[in-house]
This record gives structure tokens, C-alpha cells and sequence, in this order.
């Protein structure tokens, strides 16, 4: 992490390339170094770690991502380096709420079993991964989160699983309704989507949802996802909750969530069994 992070010590914005460039080239790798693949033999492994680092050290808000694959140095990511660090790593990183926050949902330790460390493992794996697809979609065209929204629905069953059952519609001047899913083939029932492409900082407050559930209204339905990349508002939810509208809420972190669960943007890479003792067949 120390080398991405002095890579970016100028305060200029950088791609990813570069970034990976100078630390290459700050560490005295060679092109071989470069294009050394993971045990798996799937991606460089230098590639990967730089993607990695980057990532670990933005959730610590040490670098930010100031658009699709550009990253900079923060005040905060100056003032560590300000302190001629010998080493950037986790223990480093745990001294920041951000990241704190990131990673409270660790699993137990389970002491120090190899399952245990497996299972913590596979989390940071998995946070690391919903991670990389917010950051993604964040990168994406709005237009495209509307599909990506449809997709996961029908992924998650609605629409009895059927593709043909979902579309984005993009309709203006009626709320937002920016996708549908037909719950039978008559399309008696269907479940109204409108999908909201913000920042992080910007959330969605109580005045949107209202405009949402007169939209469904409208519609002649009661049934309606709302999907943001960021979050809902404290009031939002109260109103919700209000609502005779049957109204889910999607925040940016169920979203990517969902989309790993559901195998939305993400495909299997590597499968492993743990297998234990059968303990009857032992019991002669």
C-alpha cells in the first residue's frame, strides 16, 4: 500500500496505468515481475495488488476515486505520508473510522482454527469484491443502472425468473419509473422499479420517495423498488414505513450486496470444498 500511496504524493490525479507504472518502476520491477500471474495463473499479480491496495486505501479514505479508474491523494492519505511511514498495511488502516466501519461486520475469529481464518478470509474477500462492483456501477452510465436493477430482479425470482418478464422503460414526467416487472404473463400484477445514480455524500430524502409512491400510484400498482447508489435519508424511511405503498428501499451497499448474491456482474472464479470427518461411518 505504501507504494500506490507515495505514487499519488504529488496531489495530481492519476489512472490506475500510471499508478501502476510508477510503482513498478519505484520498486525495480522488472517486466517479468509485472506479468508474474497468481498461483491460479488467472491475472497478474501485480495488477491485482495495486487494484487492491487502491481500494483498501480509499475505504480508509487515504486516496479517493475522482472518476473511472482515476484516483488522488486526500489531506488525510498527505498527512500519513507527511509522517515518513516504513509501512501502509491493515493495522495502519484500523486506525480509521472509515475503514473500521467497512470491516465491522467481520465474522467471529472462531480463535485460531484453519476454518476460522478461512471464514475471515472469504469476508474480506467478499467486502473487498461488493466493494469493486459499487465502484463499477458508480462508473457506469446512469441508463445503465436502470438494467442493472431489472437484472437483479429477475435474478432474485420477481417475474417468476423470466428475462422477457422485466424492461426498463426510462419514462419522464411520471415520478421516475425507470423499469417494470411483470409478475405474470398477463401483467395483472407488476412491481414498478426507479433506480437513483448518486454520490456518496448525496442521499435520498422523504420528497423523492413521495413522488415515487404517486407515481405507482398513478400506475395502478402498490408495489414498487427503489434502488440508490447511495443512501436513503432517516425520513425517507419513516415515510416508507408510513406508506400504504408496499415500497423497498435498496441503499448502494444492499445493492452491491445483492449483486454478488445473485450473481449479477460477478461470475465464479474459483470454487473450494472443506470437507470433515464422517463421523458415522467411523462409528464400528
Amino acid at each position: 500500500m505504501l507504494p500506490v500511496l507515495n505514487a499519488l504524493a504529488d496531489g495530481a490525479d492519476a489512472a490506475l496505468s500510471e499508478v501502476r507504472q510508477r510503482v513498478a518502476s519505484a520498486e525495480g520491477l522488472t517486466p517479468e515481475d509485472v506479468k508474474e500471474t497468481t498461483p491460479e495463473g488467472r491475472q497478474p499479480r501485480f495488477s491485482y495488488n495495486v487494484s487492491w491496495a487502491t481500494i483498501y486505501m480509499e475505504r480508509a479514505g487515504l486516496v479517493a476515486r475522482v472518476s473511472r479508474g482515476v484516483y488522488r491523494l486526500t489531506e488525510e492519505g498527505a498527512r500519513l505520508l507527511g509522517q515518513s511511514p516504513t509501512r501502509v498495511d491493515m493495522g495502519v488502516l484500523s486506525k480509521y473510522a472509515t475503514y473500521v466501519e467497512w470491516k465491522r461486520k467481520a465474522p467471529p475469529s472462531n480463535g485460531d482454527t484453519p476454518e476460522g481464518a478461512l471464514a475471515r478470509a472469504v469476508h474480506q474477500l467478499m467486502q473487498a469484491l461488493q466493494a469493486e462492483v459499487l465502484h463499477r456501477v458508480l462508473e457506469a452510465p446512469p441508463a445503465f443502472l436502470e438494467q442493472i436493477v431489472v437484472d437483479l430482479l429477475i435474478a432474485m425470482g420477481y417475474g417468476g425468473g423470466d428475462a422477457s418478464m422485466g424492461r426498463v422503460t426510462g419514462r419522464t414526467g411520471d415520478g421516475g419509473i425507470d423499469g417494470t416487472i411483470r409478475e405474470d404473463a398477463l401483467g395483472l400484477d407488476e412491481v414498478y422499479v426507479q433506480a437513483k445514480k448518486y454520490a456518496d455524500g448525496k442521499t435520498v430524502g422523504e420528497a423523492e420517495l413521495r413522488n415515487f409512491a404517486g407515481a405507482i400510484d398513478a400506475a395502478g400498482t402498490a408495489k414498487g423498488v427503489f434502488v440508490t447508489t447511495s443512501r436513503f435519508t432517516g425520513a425517507a424511511k419513516q415515510y416508507v414505513a408510513r406508506s400504504p405503498k408496499r415500497i423497498v428501499l435498496i441503499d448502494g451497499e444492499d445493492l452491491a450486496r445483492l449483486m454478488v448474491e445473485h450473481g449479477v456482474g460477478v461470475r465464479l472464479r474459483d470454487h473450494y470444498e472443506v470437507k470433515r470427518i464422517d463421523e458415522d461411518y467411523f462409528d464400528v
